[in-house]
C-alpha cells in the first residue's frame, strides 16, 4: 500500500495517507478531497561503524534530513 505525503488547501493540514484504488486519501481534520500531493522524502539506515556517531534518518513528520524538530510542521 503506498504512503502519499498530503496538504489540505482548506484548513492547510499536513498529513500522510495509505492510498488505494479503492481508498482515496480525504483530510483527517476537515474530510476535505481538495488536497496537494507533496513531495516526499525518505531515510535510509546504515549498519556501517563509521556512520554510527551520525544521526540515522530524518525527521519522522516530514523527512527533513536535519532530524526530528527541525521542520515546521506541527
Amino acid at each position: 500500500m503506498p504512503l502519499f505525503e498530503y496538504a489540505c488547501s482548506d484548513c492547510q493540514r499536513h498529513f500522510e495517507a495509505f492510498v488505494t484504488a479503492e481508498r482515496k486519501a480525504a483530510c483527517p481534520a476537515c474530510q476535505s478531497r481538495n488536497l496537494e500531493k507533496q513531495l516526499s522524502v525518505f531515510a535510509v539506515s546504515t549498519s556501517s561503524r563509521t556512520t554510527s556517531s551520525m544521526p540515522s534518518g530524518g525527521c519522522g513528520t516530514c523527512g527533513d534530513p536535519r532530524g526530528p524538530g527541525a521542520c515546521s510542521m506541527n
